[in-house]
């Protein structure tokens, strides 16, 4: 049956809105990046040293770097983590919003709040997932080009001069398919991330709201966003540690690999370095997702109310 010009319309609707949400939230990705990039450059630094040495902090890290290269050194590899997050952010957000309400409408509910805290979790995780596959490239130029920054603090020549060279010579070296190195503990990482990050800041944002702690303002998105930060860095740790490791190893002259799996770097990391190796980098990596989610989420709230769209 053809649809109806009432129908139509709210097609065009939901695409037009559909595409608005994914400038909106590449948007808000960017200035989050770029705020919170120097500490995530300090986690992956911290969480590539494979050494027992319990003076190593992040301040140490830091402060390293500046003093190795300047500030600009703390934005080593900030293009490619940009280009990810152009890529891997309105995916998963609008992915995520999407079939929170399709559910909601199959189901009959009036809004995203009717949906249990699980549904929203799978709902978040499957999202992350769908988004990482596509991104994966990106974050693994990302990385190694973070990681280049060591070999240049021990006088050593970088691996890679910029993202397009990165691309290029890992095509070459490692073949198309070395491009979605780390893809597994990648997508791993991205599914725990998002179920904590997603579904937690929806539904304390929802509990704040209806619970009448704060209106649905700058208070409510701060605070539902500090939430979800904590908890999506307690399940996502371990897999990003297994994950920048993964990314970071490259063949050596012989084509030996440190790593032969995922679950061979988990074993090795716990058996060599203690199972807190897992959460290396535990606070520099909230401390990063912290204001990367309060900027990501009050800009992107305040940029839906500027376009007309309801809240989040």
């Amino acid at each position: 049956m053809k649809p109806s010009g009432e129908e139509e319309r709210g097609q065009l609707r939901a695409h037009k809105n559909t595409h608005v949400k994914l400038i909106l939230t590449s948007l808000s990705a960017m200035a989050a990046e770029t705020s919170t990039f120097p500490i995530d450059l300090t986690k992956t630094r911290l969480q590539l040293d494979s050494s027992s040495r319990s003076t190593t902090n992040a301040f140490r890290v830091a402060s390293e770097i500046v003093r190795e290269q300047g500030p600009l050194g703390l934005y080593k590899g900030l293009s490619p983590a940009i280009l990810r997050h152009l890529l891997y952010t309105p995916i998963r957000i609008v992915a995520y919003e999407n079939l929170r309400n399709a559910v909601v409408s199959a189901d009959g509910g009036g809004g995203g709040g009717s949906l249990s805290l699980s549904a929203k979790a799978l709902a978040g995780g499957f999202s992350g997932v769908i988004a990482q596959v596509v991104a994966s490239p990106a974050d693994l130029v990302k990385v190694r080009m973070q990681a280049d920054g060591r070999l240049v603090s021990q006088g050593l020549q970088p691996r890679y001069s910029g993202p397009l060279d990165a691309l290029n010579k890992i095509v070459c070296t490692e073949g198309f398919g070395g491009l979605w190195k780390g893809v597994f503990p990648n997508v791993q990482r991205a599914f725990l991330v998002n179920m904590g990050e997603l579904a937690c800041y929806d539904h304390a944002k929802r509990f704040v709201i209806q619970n009448q702690m704060a209106n649905d303002n700058i208070y409510a998105h701060t605070l539902a966003s500090i939430m979800s930060g904590l908890s999506a860095t307690t399940l996502s740790c371990p897999a990003d540690v297994v994950k920048t490791r993964m990314m970071n190893q490259a063949a050596g002259k012989e084509g030996k690999i440190i790593y032969n799996s995922s679950y061979d770097c988990l074993v090795k990391t716990v058996r060599i370095e203690g199972l807190r190796a897992l959460w290396k980098g535990f606070f520099p990596t909230w401390a990063r997702l912290g204001p990367w989610q309060f900027v990501f989420w009050v800009s992107y709230e305040k940029l839906r109310q500027i376009a007309g769209l309801s809240s989040f």
